[in-house]
C-alpha cells in the first residue's frame, strides 16, 4: 500500500492547527519479528511505536526520543526509541501467565516517561500517567494538563500494521480570537472522532483526510520514510564490557568458559568476545585515557 512506513504532515490553511498521519508496516513487523510477543503486547507496542513517531514530528531536535512505560502488571516494560530522522526500534518485557487485554489490565498503575535526548543541549523528560482507557487517551490527558500546545492522538495497531493520527494547535496566527480558536479546535477534533479504527487502519492518508475534512482547505506535505534500525554495534557492546572494569570482565570471561556473549535486547544480534578481544578493548581504553592527560 502507498502509505507503508511513512509519516506525513498536513496543515489547515485557515486555522492554527497542524496534523500528522503515520503508518508503520515493515518497520513494525521487524520490531515484532525479534520476539514472540502475545497479541495484546504486539498491539500495545505498535501503538507506542506510532506515538513515538508522531511525537518526534512535533519537536525540532537532532537526537533521540525515548518512550519507556513501566508497571507492576503483566507488561512490566515497554520501550520505544525514535531518532529525529524517524528510525525506530522497540522492546517489551511481559509475564505471559498474567496477560490481559485492556491497558489497565496490561499495565495497571503504569507510567510513561517521554525523554528527548538531543545530541546538543539539555535532556528533557515528561511523565505520563497510564490511567486512561487507551494509550492515546493517556497522551491526550498529558497534553491537556500541561502548558504545551493542545495535542490529540488517535492510535491503532493490530499486530500487522500500526497507524496514528495527531492534531496539534499552533500559536495564534490565522485566528487571533481565543474563542474562535477554541471553537475551531473542538470542531476539528469532533470530526476526527468520527473516524473508525477500521478506517484509520485501512485507508490511505488522502482518503482519511477527505473523509474527515472535505470542507476544509488542507495542505498535504510530502511523506517522510520511517524505518527500523537498531543502534547496537560491536563497539557499544565492547564499551559495556569495559565499563565493568578489567578485573570483573576477566572473571566474567572465566565464568563463561572463555567467551562472553553480549546480546542486543532490541534486535537479538549477538556479539562474542574472547580473551584476546577483551584484552585489546581494555588496552585501547587505557591508551585513550592516557591521551587525555
Amino acid at each position: 500500500m502507498a502509505f507503508q512506513d511513512t509519516t506525513q504532515r498536513f496543515l489547515f490553511e485557515n486555522a492554527d492547527v497542524r496534523g500528522e498521519l503515520v503508518a508503520l508496516e515493515s518497520s513494525y513487523r521487524e520490531v515484532l519479528a525479534k520476539h514472540d510477543y502475545p497479541e495484546p503486547v504486539r498491539e500495545l507496542l505498535g501503538e507506542l511505536l506510532a506515538a513515538a513517531v508522531l511525537l518526534s514530528t512535533t519537536i525540532k531536535f537532532d537526537g533521540l526520543l525515548i518512550l519507556q512505560a513501566s508497571s507492576t502488571g503483566p507488561v512490566s516494560t515497554l520501550m520505544v526509541e525514535c531518532t529525529s530522522d524517524q528510525a525506530v526500534r522497540g522492546i517489551a518485557r511481559y509475564d505471559a501467565s498474567r496477560m490481559g487485554t485492556a491497558l489497565n489490565e496490561l499495565m495497571p498503575d503504569g507510567i510513561l516517561a517521554i525523554t528527548v535526548d538531543p545530541q546538543e543541549g539539555q535532556r528533557y523528560q515528561g511523565i505520563v500517567a497510564l490511567d486512561g482507557a487507551t494509550l492515546g487517551d493517556c497522551l491526550n490527558g498529558y497534553f491537556e494538563n500541561s502548558e504545551q500546545l493542545p495535542t490529540r492522538f488517535r492510535l491503532q495497531a493490530d499486530g500487522r500494521a500500526a497507524r496514528g493520527l495527531l492534531l496539534q494547535a499552533l500559536p495564534a496566527d490565522r485566528q487571533r480570537d481565543q474563542e474562535q480558536r477554541q471553537a475551531t479546535w473542538e470542531h476539528l477534533n469532533i470530526l476526527a472522532d468520527t473516524l473508525t479504527g477500521e478506517e484509520l487502519q485501512s485507508l490511505d492518508n488522502q482518503t482519511v483526510l477527505r473523509r474527515l475534512y472535505h470542507e476544509e482547505d488542507l495542505r498535504l506535505f510530502e511523506p517522510r520514510q520511517v524505518r527500523f534500525e537498531c543502534s547496537c554495534s560491536v563497539e557499544r557492546s565492547g564499551n559495556a564490557l569495559v565499563s565493568l572494569g578489567r578485573e570483573d570482565a576477566l572473571v566474567l570471561l572465566e565464568e563463561h568458559n572463555g567467551e562472553i556473549e553480549v546480546d542486543c535486547q532490541f534486535c537479538n544480534t549477538r556479539y562474542l568476545f574472547d580473551r584476546e578481544r577483551l584484552v585489546e578493548l581494555f588496552d585501547a581504553a587505557q591508551e585513550y585515557a592516557r591521551s587525555l592527560h
